[in-house]
């Protein structure tokens, strides 16, 4: 088979995501919040049409109607907990009432998490090709219940291991047409990274961070991988400890210096040194890709995400 190597591009500005995030902001106030949907629906959009994979860019098409509808579902399912837990505590059962605000919260995201990714992917298309998760919520559910009580039972020891089973479980449920990720990720090599970089900022006395969070990334990446039959896409990151602390001292600095303003330019100019730092090569044959997912409309899964402030696992 032929071996090809593909192209990761962000071809975004600074200028341009600070026009957007500041009528964003103006037109999200006016609203009191309610244009929130359509300000991420815009974002997204910016974001995925600039990044251009072998020379075709991406793709985003949830609307900002379409996520209004989870955004709504999302937070009147919120503000039901969120007032009975008030109405516990004015009734002086505090304990019951933030038992009850952790626990339907922990019940929450696995299924937040599900939604999510089910929309953002079932909205992800490249070159006519359509993305698209095909987890079990149930499934999920139970890994989650699973990695949370035994990361509680061993003081948090075993979170490194449900950390990497979340993320392999995600995507290794991950289509893009008829091809499929995989991730090869495992707790105990992700456990020695953190405490590794652990010991190391410390002894260091802060400078190995930028080394642990290359070791991370790297890890993240290197793992990936995307195959169809006998065809594989290798996914490899080239980043150096050296290019993490340039990146984030200069970010800092802009940050500082511009009281905040800067942001904008610190988010394109991150994305672009992350895709910068990705090579894929392999023998996929991105022509032969077939269209296999149906749509998939229902926000409410990201919207509660969002209210939770959780990232996108990647």
């Amino acid at each position: 088979m032929e071996y090809n190597k593909y192209s990761l591009v962000f071809k975004g500005s600074g200028f341009n995501l600070f026009k957007i995030q500041l009528v964003n902001i103006i037109l999200t106030t006016i609203t009191l919040g309610l244009y929130y949907p359509w300000a991420k629906a815009r974002t997204l959009q910016y974001f995925y049409g600039n990044t251009v994979f072998n020379e075709q860019p991406f793709v985003f098409t949830g609307t900002g109607s379409e996520m209004f509808k989870g955004f709504i579902k999302a937070f009147l399912l919120l503000l039901g907990l969120y007032g009975a837990v008030v109405y516990l505590v004015l009734n002086e059962q505090e304990y019951v009432g933030l038992a009850l605000l952790y626990i339907v919260l922990i019940l929450i995201i696995p299924f937040a998490i599900h939604g999510s990714y089910r929309y953002r992917f079932a909205k992800t298309v490249w070159s006519g090709i359509r993305f698209g998760y095909m987890g079990d919520k149930w499934e999920l559910f139970g890994l989650c219940m699973k990695g949370t009580l035994l990361t509680i039972v061993t003081l948090g020891i075993y979170g490194a291991w449900f950390s990497m089973n979340l993320r392999r479980y995600l995507l290794c449920n991950v289509k893009f047409g008829n091809a499929r990720f995989s991730y090869k990720g495992v707790g105990g090599e992700y456990l020695w990274l953190n405490i590794k970089g652990y010991f190391l900022t410390v002894f260091t006395i802060g400078l190995y961070f930028f080394w642990w969070q290359k070791d991370l990334y790297n890890y993240y990446v290197n793992n990936l991988r995307l195959t169809k039959g006998e065809q594989t896409m290798l996914v490899r990151s080239t980043a150096t400890g050296g290019d993490f602390l340039a990146l984030i001292f200069v970010n800092l600095v802009l940050f500082i210096f511009t009281l905040g303003l800067a942001t904008p330019w610190i988010i394109v100019r991150t994305t672009r040194f992350l895709m910068l730092n990705i090579t894929l090569d392999g023998t996929i044959v991105f022509d032969e890709l077939k269209q296999t997912e149906a749509e998939y409309d229902d926000a409410t899964g990201e919207d509660i995400a969002d209210f939770l402030d959780f990232g996108f696992i990647i």
